[in-house]
């Protein structure tokens, strides 16, 4: 379709292009039009079914090796491995699916903002028709309530406003009117002649020409941006990609290198060829992807109860990665609520009409603010245009009830507002006499004083002072109205503007604003202490987004904020090397929205990016995260979305960061836990031989250890509390390697640790001449193992100072793993599968105190870490954060 700037053509030239005219499309011509531009809806996306949901877990590289993994140990006769490893794979898969099931159920997925039907003329006729029905050309009628059904270009209006700040992120009603416009470019807030699609009707009525249906609307081009932008890998994601390469590479090489070690020592082909295949399957953490899968779903679960859903599992660890928070500004960092903050009066200053006698200048202001409004009582609770909601809750909390003051000050007449005179004027009988209260634009209003009311009755108005003061409230962020009043013998004849808005008696100036969440501020500091940086983003204007900065204290520098025109004139070349100095963008497009967010992923930022409007979804789908709102934001947003805040409250963020930190924290424990056990059972099969030593291990104990080692005390460290300092260190790289921070260094030490004590046990077991010097070294790896997963519950805090009961889970599955290991000992019917013999008490006792030492040597090593004596690169970010 061919770009026409609907605003800068008259009526008339626009409805000329469009075929049609004030009396509407024919009845005919709108059906072929129907025919030729198809349906007025947004295309819906299919939800995957719940069987493509499921195979969808079976496609991560981990899950495909132990698949593999599975098949090997089956062909070569161990098919209780292969059970073992298959249950745990549909265990992951089933969690994933019931998570993205119960995530799409939860979020009601409405793929369009439409009403189902629309008033339309046609064949010079009023009717209804479905508002999938309507064509360009179509004549469209509006009044206060409705959504507007299409993009439209106004031919008539009266005092009509809209709400469009799902759309463009403007707080405040805009003004409409059919007057042509003449610059081409103008940001979609200042298109006045135009009305677009899923935005409403706050006040008064109009007629339109329809201009753009389904896709060719603004929030259609929003549709088509969510189409065509594809989501971000998470940083869990592609490190757990990464991990199981270099995994099954390392794995080949083990199978390889203890193969060959044992057929030079002269041991069996077929028992070497199963001992190395058995030492390969061990090596892979078969239980990680469970692990993963649980830590999420389990933080996940807990999440919704700090009201945080989320749709899409990784994210809830992604949120430690954050280094950037692109935050919308109305709805989600303000209330998207008008509030009369400020009250200017007698000269004065005030934040309150509250606890004022009668003879205040505040008392008549009152009286204005609660009297001269359209607001209306509905299912009560008080309804209106978004102004002058704000003017009648100022005046109702300070004791002005306007159904109580109707009654004894009755309204005679209204002049409505209008956007010519910017002003409205409400009529009210007195005991003797009619009042007249007048409100609108300073400047609109001011030249129409003559006086002023203070402290001392009627007073001298000093007009240029007031309006200073009104300017300098507007350089502050807020909306200002100025409000008079005149008083009459009678009511005037005939109740017109000319006669009555004059000669006035200035009450005061009220500003507006819509102010930040009261929790917002603390959740900024919050963020900077975490190391990530808020940026606010919005549609609205400069000076406003400034001081809501301000008062957020996410910058107070002027030079920090850059607007959509000044954006728009900078290349990519230009604009990629500032984007991390600028911290507001104000009236800014849903395209820009998305080219900051791209922007700061090319500086290797990880975005996180939150909003509650249409114009978000397209940045928050492209975002590393995005984050809905879940009262207030639309369905587009929620759909396009990684997680939805229930309660709308921004500081849920930073909670849900401490969990997502928490979580991949976690995670690392498990895999540095069953990496260092699983390197303890290679060094024992690999060095013994080099010490003439047989073969310490049969591959079903290998199994044994890998499946009871790795399970429940792998599922244990999901329910790890988080770590001290956790929210006073940076966002970790998105590209950091997942063996960073001195793992690899403890797991090769721990492993030649563990391999040492197995083997020194083999070798005090065959010195001695027993027969069960096999089952002491099984039982020494398994304990060992299970020690270990003790040491590591923490990175640098010891085991004595967090104490056994902190993870009650982790005790009960080390006692549970004890228990069963003691089974496979002493119960006669599982020494004859498992190749065990019962171990007399003092041989028992020496297995554990041999294992206990592994507890005691990563104790001394986190002492040294505390010190700063080993590992200092890696751990002063989270020691200097306490």
């Amino acid at each position: 379709m061919v770009q026409v700037n609907w605003h800068t053509l008259e009526t008339d030239e626009a409805l000329k292009r469009l075929e049609s005219s004030e009396y509407g499309l024919a009845a005919a011509r709108a059906q072929q039009c129907l025919l030729e531009q198809g349906p007025n809806v947004m295309p819906e996306t299919r939800s995957r079914s719940l069987f493509k949901m499921l195979l969808g877990q079976f496609t991560d590289f981990m899950i495909l090796v132990l698949l593999v993994a599975a098949l090997i140990s089956g062909f070569i006769g161990e098919p209780q491995d292969t059970i073992a490893i298959l249950v745990i794979v549909l265990l992951n898969a089933i969690i994933g699916t019931v998570q993205e099931y119960r995530a799409d159920r939860a979020v009601a997925a409405l793929r369009e903002m439409a009403v189902p039907d629309a008033r339309v003329i046609r064949d010079g006729e009023a009717v209804t028709v479905a508002t999938s029905d309507l064509v360009q050309g179509d004549i469209v009628l509006l009044e206060t309530g409705n959504i507007v059904p299409a993009d439209l270009r106004l031919i008539e209006t009266e005092e009509m406003q809209t709400d469009e700040s799902a759309l463009t992120g403007e707080s405040l009603a805009v003004e409409k009117n059919e007057a042509v416009l003449t610059e081409a470019d103008l940001p979609l807030g200042d298109r006045s002649n135009l009305a677009f699609k899923s935005s409403m009707i706050t006040r008064g009525r109009g007629k339109g020409v329809v201009i753009a249906t389904g896709l060719n609307t603004e929030i259609g081009h929003i549709a088509e941006l969510l189409r065509s932008e594809k989501s971000v890998k998470t940083p869990l994601q592609k490190r757990l990609t990464r991990f199981g390469r270099y995994l099954a590479m390392a794995v080949l090489a083990i199978c390889s290198v203890v193969f060959i070690a044992g057929l030079l020592q002269g041991q069996p082909v077929m028992l070497m060829f199963l001992t190395a295949v058995s030492l390969a399957v061990a090596a892979i953490p078969e239980a990680l992807p469970a692990v993963v899968t649980v830590s999420l779903a389990f933080g996940a679960h807990k999440l919704i109860r700090q009201n945080a859903l989320v749709r899409n599992l990784p994210a809830v660890e992604t949120l430690g990665s954050v280094t950037y928070i692109c935050a919308d500004k109305t709805g989600t960092l303000t209330q998207n609520q008008m509030t009369a903050e400020l009250f200017f009066v007698d000269g004065q200053r005030q934040t309150s009409l509250s606890e004022v006698d009668t003879q205040s200048p505040l008392v008549d202001l009152g009286y204005a603010m609660a009297l001269s409004n359209d607001v209306e009582e509905m299912d009560g609770k008080p309804t209106g245009e978004a102004t002058e909601l704000a003017l009648f809750e100022a005046a109702f909390s300070a004791g002005f009830d306007k159904q109580k003051l109707e009654q004894e000050k009755p309204r005679l007449a209204v002049i409505a507002f209008d956007s010519d005179r910017k002003r409205m004027t409400t009529l009210h009988q007195l005991d003797a006499g009619v009042v007249a209260y007048i409100k609108g634009a300073p400047e609109q209003v001011l030249s129409q004083c003559i006086n002023a009311s203070g402290m001392d009755g009627i007073i001298a108005f000093d007009s240029e002072k007031v309006l200073a003061e009104a300017e300098q409230l507007a350089q502050e962020g807020y909306r200002v109205l100025a409000l008079g009043k005149r008083e009459f013998d009678k009511l005037p004849e005939p109740v017109a503007s000319a006669e009555i808005e004059q000669q006035l008696t200035f009450l005061g100036l009220v500003a507006l604003i819509d102010p930040p969440r009261p929790e917002v501020p603390q959740a900024v500091a919050d963020c900077l202490t975490a190391g990530i940086t808020p940026v606010m983003i919005t549609g609205d204007h400069p000076g406003t987004a400034m001081v809501i900065a301000r008062r957020l204290g996410i910058t107070d520098n002027d030079q920090a904020m850059l607007t959509g025109d000044e954006l728009a004139k900078l290349s990519d070349d230009e604009f990629i090397p500032i984007v991390k100095k600028i911290q507001v963008y104000a009236r800014v497009s849903p395209q820009q929205k998305l080219r900051i967010v791209k922007a700061l992923q090319l500086n290797n930022e990880f975005v996180a990016m939150t909003g509650d409007g249409v114009n978000d979804a397209p940045a928050l789908k492209r975002a590393g995260i995005g984050i809905a709102m879940g009262q207030k934001g639309t369905d587009v947003a929620r759909e396009a979305a990684d997680m939805v805040l229930l309660d709308d409250d921004f500081s849920t963020i930073v909670r849900t960061i401490r969990s997502g930190r928490r979580i991949f924290d976690n995670i690392r424990k498990f895999i540095k836990d069953t990496m260092s056990s699983n390197s303890g059972e290679i060094w024992t099969l690999f060095l013994a031989p080099f010490f003439g030593l047989p073969i310490p291990l049969l591959p079903i104990h290998i199994l044994w250890i890998n499946l009871v080692t790795d399970g429940l005390p792998g599922l244990a460290f999901t329910a790890e509390p988080a770590e001290p300092g956790i929210m006073r260190r940076p966002p970790r790289p998105t590209d950091e390697n997942i063996f960073a921070h001195g793992m690899w260094q403890h797991i090769v030490w721990v492993g030649l640790f563990v391999g040492g004590i197995s083997i020194a046990s083999l070798a005090w077991g065959i010195s001695r001449g027993v027969e069960y010097w096999q089952t002491i070294v099984f039982t020494v790896l398994t304990i060992s193992q299970l020690f270990h997963s003790l040491a590591v519950r923490s990175e640098t805090a010891s085991l004595f100072s967090i104490g056994l009961f902190s993870n009650l889970p982790m005790l009960g599955a080390v006692i549970f793993t004890i228990l069963l290991q003691m089974a496979v000992i002493y119960m006669p019917l599982l020494n004859g599968i498992f190749h065990t013999q019962p171990l007399p008490l003092y041989d028992l006792a020496v297995c554990f105190m041999l294992s206990s030492l592994v507890l005691f040597a990563v104790e001394i090593e986190k002492f040294l870490v505390r010190k700063g004596l080993i590992y200092v690169n890696t751990y002063n970010r989270v020691s200097n954060g306490g």
